[in-house]
């Protein structure tokens, strides 16, 4: 974790108090080339050492072994979401490459839109090749709680979208889908670098037969420069190494609030006074959200 994860920690459990609901905490290890255990219980340790505590799965569910909330165990339901995809007719196998798809696709904003290339080959549902889902020209709509009335034409802004690798690894895409419409999940709250997910997340839901999708809140992000948000992949500093030199959780909480603009300088701050401000700002907003 780093002070941009802390800053969503707050927005998830803030809102989702204010909401009157109940967090659910997901391990999304689908890429199994960049995920380890020792960085679940790592983040498992940061979360209990702030005063994160989520109300399904427990923590310790995910010590004990094999987890609900761990996607790296849920291979067998996402398999069964694929197949009704197939029986469909709305996945086709692909055989592009990244600089394959750099090279014919168009770029709409920063995104590459996948030129459906191989939409027509025909080729077989095999392992060793990308699974691609089949968009409409739908436009979908919906309100974000932050944002308001957002539109987005999934088919336009990033083509057919890549369910599975070629490796075999499921996508974020579609194992967050997957589970939202599995574990019931009714509010999605989450920083603005996803708002452009959205719509084909609705659209691929209601090809998994969710008509009514959940609600969604993007928040603001920590930035290290104005077009650069914060990453461990960066070198930007860790919850683990302000922990290794002396900071509090108070400190690492009142720095994240600070930097994301609900407080205006840094101080210790108490992980209950925290979501308390975002508490104060979204209660009465968030009265219709079940």
């Amino acid at each position: 974790m780093h002070l941009g994860h802390v800053l969503n920690a707050l927005y998830v459990w803030g809102v989702t108090r204010a909401a009157g609901g109940q967090v659910l905490l997901r391990i999304e290890d689908h890429d199994r080339r960049r995920s380890q255990r020792r960085y679940e219980q790592d983040l498992l340790d940061d979360l209990e050492w702030l005063g994160f505590v989520p109300d399904a799965p427990t923590l310790d569910a995910f010590r004990r072994g094999p987890c609900d909330g761990r996607q790296s165990d849920r291979g067998a339901i996402y398999e069964e979401e694929l197949a009704a995809l197939i029986g469909d007719g709305l996945v086709y196998a692909c055989e592009c490459s990244r600089s394959d798809i750099a090279a014919a696709a168009s770029a709409s904003g920063d995104e590459l839109c996948y030129a459906g290339t191989c939409a027509g080959k025909n080729l077989p549902l095999d392992t060793g090749l990308g699974l691609r889902v089949r968009f409409s020209e739908a436009t979908e709509s919906f309100v974000d709680l932050r944002h308001g009335l957002v539109t987005q034409q999934p088919s336009r802004q990033c083509g057919d979208m890549l369910i599975r690798d070629r490796d075999g690894h499921w996508t974020y895409q579609f194992a967050v889908t997957v589970d939202d419409c599995r574990q019931h999940v009714t509010l999605v709250v989450r920083g603005d670098d996803l708002l452009a997910s959205t719509g084909r997340q609705i659209q691929l839901a209601r090809m998994l037969g969710r008509q009514t999708p959940p609600r969604f809140l993007h928040h603001p992000l920590i930035m290290k420069t104005a077009a650069q948000k914060l990453s461990k992949a960066d070198g930007d500093t860790g919850i683990r190494e302000m922990r290794a030199a002396g900071a509090t959780a108070r400190a690492v909480i009142g720095q994240a609030a600070h930097l994301g603009g609900l407080i205006d300088a840094p101080c210790e701050l108490g992980v209950d006074a925290a979501l308390a401000l975002i508490q104060r700002d979204w209660h009465a907003r968030l009265r219709d959200v079940h």
